[in-house]
């Protein structure tokens, strides 16, 4: 009798070694582990994050199952976790073992097995039901496999027991309502459910309750239920060569990775419209401004004697930008779109402002930059950022959309793997015949990961009132799967974790991190945090 797809997943998870994974692929997750706890630490600085340990509990409590929980609702809150193809499943693979290590008494390397055996099992069944309404953060099933497999396998526990765990943590999969996720402070709950819902599993299935085996390619099963086009054989593509470890993004900013390229471009923008504001302050013959001509001071900003100090500066900027114009692809056009119902000036909730284009990237034409404390007061208050939100325009681009369709992730990997059972589900997106184009230009399944990219691109024009243009584009965001990422995460993961305050002594040790010892890995985890 076949093996069902619970079954061949913990036959993997058990089985695995740290000798059977690449280096390249174990520094992935190196770096994805400071990532998150990066992620942890920036919220726990955050009043939403105050909030979270006041209901929930510290991330270093000894109840194992609640610091899970916390963590996982921490590393979600500000949109500043990481990502793989397919799913943001760090919350439970990296945020179940930081939570175990102490009571379970890991040394690295166990706990690094158990990170790459969740990573992999809880992608692949995310990359099942990629084609689907469900994706990103909305995917929250996906931790009901990350959180059971990180735990079972930080045990020790063997294939048959992974895999009822597993069939156990499938039966009830949670996910989000938009209201909820867009509306107010319960979509940081969106990956803890899930965490919780597994460890009980665990704790199930140790005490002989039994699930379905078949929970993930019945016909009325989990990746049927949540995909359109269900992809029961990319659960096990390659299952132990090809690595979805190694498709790691790392978020720069708080916010949705289908706004990295977009800030990414106001960044650059930001040093540009310096420069030309610095050259007409000059009297630059070239571009016609001089002192300050041709800020508006009808838009109450340039020279309003309530704005000082840096508020004032940042509206003589601001008064000098007509408009901006970001072009993107449909993904971000479409984020946009649904959360822009939520967005109500300072009273937006943080999630909102997470998935809207005008409020990130007003904040980072102004400043440079985008942070977690821009997602609260007194920055979230401030009317000179508002004024210019509200001339941001959004505009689809085909040509983004295209590349970032065919692109591994988040979508172009599961289109190859689909091929034509995708030509339906694609053409309600675009059409017919571009949907016949899009399939044949995708090629064929990718035998690894080595070559991974994530192509959401952006190119954002800022308009001033003396008639000048500046332009800015970015195709594949810093942080983002590609060659550069594949080349610097290290220090990108590293730079993040130092960014938020974590100590050097923390991110050197983390670096090798498979070669902490029991007990010694825990004081480490305890360390990177503690924020006072």
């Amino acid at each position: 009798m076949a093996m069902t797809l619970v079954e061949r997943l913990g036959a993997f998870a058990a089985g695995m070694v740290l000798e059977d994974v690449p280096e390249r692929v174990r520094s992935f997750a190196r770096s994805q582990v400071l990532s998150q706890l990066a992620a942890a630490r920036a919220t726990l600085g955050h009043p939403l994050g105050r909030r979270l340990v006041e209901a929930y509990g510290s991330p270093l409590q000894a109840d194992a199952k609640a610091a899970a929980f916390c963590l996982g609702a921490l590393t979600i809150a500000l949109d500043y976790d990481d990502t793989l193809y397919a799913g943001h499943v760090s919350h439970s693979t990296v945020g179940v073992p930081v939570a175990y290590a102490g009571p379970l008494c890991l040394d690295g390397r166990r706990f690094l097995e158990a990170v790459l055996a969740g990573n992999e099992c809880a992608a692949r069944v995310v990359a099942g039901a990629t084609l689907g309404p469900f994706r990103g953060q909305t995917a929250a099933y996906g931790h009901l496999v990350g959180a059971t497999v990180a735990r079972m396998r930080a045990q020790a526990a063997s294939s048959e027991e992974i895999s009822a765990a597993l069939a156990l943590a499938c039966a009830l999969p949670p996910h989000s309502l938009t209201p909820a996720f867009f509306g107010g402070d319960s979509k940081a709950l969106t990956a803890a459910v899930g965490i919780r819902a597994a460890l009980d599993a665990c704790d199930g299935a140790a005490a002989g309750l039994s699930g379905a085996a078949d929970i993930l390619e019945h016909p009325e099963g989990l990746l049927a239920t949540f995909a359109e086009v269900p992809l029961p054989d990319a659960v096990v593509e390659s299952l132990g060569s090809r690595w979805h470890t190694e498709t790691l993004s790392i978020k720069l900013y708080p916010a949705c990775a289908y706004l990295d390229s977009t800030l990414d471009a106001a960044v650059q923008l930001h040093g540009d419209i310096d420069a030309a504001l610095h050259a007409g302050l000059r009297g630059d013959p070239r571009n016609g401004l001089e002192g300050d001509r041709g800020l508006e001071d009808d838009r109450g900003l340039a020279g309003d004697p309530g704005l000082t100090g840096e508020q004032g500066a940042r509206g003589l900027v601001a008064g000098a930008i007509d408009e901006v114009v970001v072009r993107c692809s449909l993904l971000t056009f479409g984020m946009d779109l649904r959360s822009r119902a939520y967005v109500d000036g300072p009273a937006s909730p943080p999630s909102a402002l997470q998935f809207s284009v005008p409020y990130p990237v007003a904040v980072t034409l102004l400043a440079g930059a985008f942070t977690p404390a821009d997602l609260a007061s007194p920055r979230l208050d401030d009317p000179v950022v508002w004024s210019l939100a509200a001339r941001v325009r959004v505009e689809h681009d085909p040509g983004l959309t295209r590349h970032a369709v065919l692109a591994t992730a988040p979508l172009g990997e599961a289109l190859r793997q689909a091929g034509t059972r995708a030509s339906a589900w694609l053409a309600r997106l675009g059409g017919e015949e571009e949907a016949a184009a899009l399939l044949d230009a995708a090629g064929q399944p990718a035998p690894t990961f080595e070559d991974a990219t994530k192509e959401i691109g952006a190119v954002l024009e800022v308009r001033l009132t003396d008639g000048r243009t500046l332009h800015r584009g970015v195709m594949t965001p810093l942080g983002a799967s590609g060659p550069s990422t594949r080349r610097d995460h290290p220090a990108l993961a590293r730079d993040k974790f130092l960014g938020t305050g974590g100590s050097r002594e923390v991110a050197d040790a983390l670096e090798h991190l498979e070669d902490l010892r029991e007990g010694e890995l825990a004081a480490v985890l305890a360390s990177a945090l503690t924020t006072s």
